[in-house]
């Protein structure tokens, strides 16, 4: 019962981040109250229960890369959602998080 709960706080706050932003897995942590849970954050997306309205693509990793096993088709496609919300990505690949990083 416990995970669930934990995995719906995940869900809840990434429903929040708006169109043409990203947040980080540390960042989801930290606002969940320990910021140790990056990992836990990471599991929870991985088994989203609502692709598409839950919006795991706006979440990255702490260097602004987009997901090596994104969970709901590879890569590409996270990185094309993404540039599909307007985000432009840097030659390395990676998103200026200092642009395109929500906080609220």
């Amino acid at each position: 019962m416990h995970q669930k709960n934990t995995f719906d706080l995940v869900y809840d706050i990434v429903m929040k981040i708006p169109k043409g932003m990203v947040a980080t897995y540390g960042d989801i942590a930290k606002r969940m109250g320990n910021p140790k849970w990056s990992q836990i954050v990471g599991f929870a997306l991985h088994v989203n229960p609502m692709p598409g309205v839950i919006p795991c693509h706006r979440v990255v990793n702490r260097f602004g890369e987009t997901s090596k096993a994104f969970a709901f088709g590879g890569e590409d496609k996270q990185r094309m959602l993404l540039e599909e919300e307007g985000i432009k990505f840097m030659p390395n690949g990676r998103i200026d998080l200092e642009k395109y990083r929500w906080y609220d």
